[in-house]
């Protein structure tokens, strides 16, 4: 089975917690992106209580959509957001325009 991407980005295989998971992080987009990453603006926020591990909720409630969740994982290097996205954490929130 292909993996449908809607992103239509690079992905990788990958091993986590012992189960093979089709991810973007890692791939060459995912590289690329973090080297650019020093000429975007953005703001420091922090996860406040009812968004913790809901990278969706966080794009929503800045971008009006939770489409964007994706961005806000990659900016910050969240590889798991069910693991990490805590109340309080600090995170960046690129700016889009």
């Amino acid at each position: 089975m292909g993996y449908n991407n809607h992103l239509k980005i690079g992905f990788v295989q990958v091993i986590h917690k012992n189960k093979n998971v089709t991810t973007t992080l890692n791939s060459d987009d995912f590289e690329q992106f973090q080297r650019r990453m020093a000429d975007f603006s953005f703001d420091v926020g922090y996860v406040p209580p009812g968004f913790e591990h809901r990278a969706d909720l966080i794009s929503n409630l800045f971008y009006n959509t939770p489409s964007l969740d994706w961005l806000i994982c990659w900016f910050n290097n969240i590889k798991d957001p069910f693991q990490e996205l805590n109340v309080r954490d600090q995170i960046k929130i690129p700016k889009l325009s």
